[in-house]
């Protein structure tokens, strides 16, 4: 984070960095954003004319391969290294319609601990696993869950770390997302919670460019599917289904960049990073060129499917929730003008207004029970009142 805050510092026409403080219930995590606009059009950035990208890495503490991959693709973009399979003014010409935010270590805290030598810790700072805390199907456990491994939090979005994610998302609003782990080497699309993928042509335009990636820059040997259906394993309340079924992103992917089967499951560093320098260079090299790739590609395959940028906000649907968190608190305007909302406390607000509702529901079922009642027993009464006459 040092390194990435300073190539940031150096290239100032090209990065900028805001680091979001949260907390909540005596936890607190912070999260830096990098976001890459070149420079003749930055204003742009919060506009909706160019390709939006959102990445995420580090979000298992465990997996460090990741955010040295978010390195060298900043790296990359700021140009102070390069892509020998790449020419260089194809390259600049794809990258001036993108606007490209990255999440360079998610998960800080939980990154502490590893450093600290809990080399198998995954979840964060307070023992949540931040890939089972988001809202779709959240909290459902399956025959194999491991409440150590696994644990979704006391409710969706009970962590600080989600919470600004979710925000950075809804405002962000992109067109393509990358959730990046290690563990094995994988291109995942939708859905990690059920053993399928999304209908329609989104589905198809997805496959399609994972396809492209895993025969350009896999060898056709990176396992692609669904996270459920291809892992072996049904994973619940994950970024990447919230990202595609909420967000509505069209185009949401976790992909695994690393793995090594033949560590011992005790050996959770060189089960999810490369131990030698050759090895740590090829997953680099090989995987940042699968990005720019992507980030060559992606914008022809949404225009095959549709143009989000002329689309309207109304065509989503946000519930109230993520109107309040993301659309309220702490939202940057389209121009890049801070919009200052108090925070109010999200969670008390969102408790009373469902115990609200249920005393509405008990109320209007008891009324109307009531009702029911003095109906039916108005011709009872009159019969009675016919047979003693």
């Amino acid at each position: 984070m040092e390194m990435i805050k300073s190539l940031v510092d150096r290239h100032p026409d090209k990065l900028t960095m805001e680091t979001i403080k949260t907390g909540n219930k005596g936890y607190s995590a912070e999260i830096s954003v990098v976001t890459y606009c070149r420079g003749r059009r930055r204003k742009d950035i919060e506009g909706r004319s160019k390709f939006r990208i959102l990445l995420s890495f580090g979000q298992h503490g465990r997996e460090l391969i990741t955010s040295e991959l978010a390195l060298r693709i900043l790296s990359i973009l700021s140009e102070e290294q390069f892509l020998p399979t790449m020419d260089p003014a194809s390259l600049n010409s794809t990258l001036d319609d993108l606007v490209i935010k990255v999440v360079p270590m998610e998960n800080l805290n939980g990154r502490k601990l590893v450093e600290a030598g809990d080399l198998c810790e995954r979840r964060n700072g307070r023992g949540v696993d931040l890939n089972r805390n988001w809202s779709v199907d959240w909290g459902k456990k399956e025959k194999d869950f491991d409440p150590y491994e696994e644990n979704p939090g006391y409710a969706p979005f009970s962590e600080p770390e989600t919470q600004t994610m979710r925000k950075l998302a809804i405002s962000f609003d992109p067109h393509l997302w990358v959730n990046v782990h290690s563990g094995m080497e994988a291109l995942f699309m939708p859905y990690d919670h059920k053993n399928t993928t999304p209908e329609g042509l989104s589905s198809q335009q997805m496959r399609r460019l994972l396809e492209e990636i895993n025969k350009a820059h896999c060898h056709n040997h990176c396992m692609i599917g669904s996270g459920g259906g291809s892992v072996g394993y049904l994973a619940h309340g994950t970024a990447t289904d919230y990202m595609f079924d909420v967000v509505r992103v069209p185009m949401a992917f976790t992909f695994e960049i690393y793995g090594d089967n033949t560590a011992s499951s005790n050996d959770c560093f060189k089960m999810f990073n490369p131990v030698d320098h050759s090895t740590f260079n090829g997953v680099l090299n090989s995987w940042s060129a699968a990005f720019f790739t992507i980030f060559k590609l992606g914008p022809n395959h949404l225009d095959e499917f549709q143009e989000k940028t002329s689309a309207s906000k109304l065509d989503k649907w946000v519930s109230i929730d993520e109107y309040l968190d993301g659309y309220l608190m702490e939202r940057t305007h389209r121009y890049g003008k801070k919009m200052e909302v108090l925070d109010f406390g999200m969670q008390e607000i969102r408790t009373y207004f469902r115990l609200f509702l249920l005393s509405s529901v008990l109320l209007m079922f008891m009324f109307c029970s009531r009702i029911s009642k003095s109906k039916c027993s108005r011709p009872i009464v009159s019969s009675f009142a016919a047979a003693s006459h």
